[in-house]
């Protein structure tokens, strides 16, 4: 498995974010901070980090069921939080309906929509693409 940058495999990310029922319609046209995992040229994962000043949010997050439980996810969240780190970002924060606890292990801990950053607050993601019952967490870098 290697990581590369997304911007050439917007057609396979869209339909994998689909498939999994995550938010396609606000990603960003350039693909820009996104990583995929490829297996044999084939996109298996995709995460993404979008930047609000010194805040990132991180968007998309997804592996191909076939590809799960073999810490495809976990190389990503590395990769994207190494990004954030680079940037300058000093918090990142999410919004998940089903991977509460993934995170949980991955030293995010949950907060609530009040104590977002206006910035984040802002973003497509926590103004409309993601429902209000989505749990919000946060990771400071």
């Amino acid at each position: 498995m290697e990581i590369k940058d997304a911007k050439t495999y917007r057609d396979s990310i869209v339909a994998m974010l689909e498939a999994e029922k995550l938010p396609v319609s606000d990603l960003p046209a350039d693909l820009d901070n996104f990583l995929v995992a490829l297996e044999n040229n084939e996109v298996i994962g995709v995460a993404g980090l979008e930047t609000y000043r010194n805040y990132g949010l991180l968007r998309s997050l997804a592996v191909k069921p076939t590809f799960r439980s073999q810490g495809v996810a976990g190389k990503l969240l590395k990769e994207i939080e190494s990004t954030a780190v680079n940037k300058g970002i000093t918090a990142v924060y999410l919004l998940t309906e089903t991977a509460a606890d993934y995170f949980d292990r991955k030293n995010y801990c949950r907060i609530s929509r009040a104590d977002i950053p206006t910035d984040v607050q802002e973003s497509s993601e926590f103004s409309y693409a993601c429902p209000q019952s989505a749990i919000v967490m946060k990771k400071t870098l």
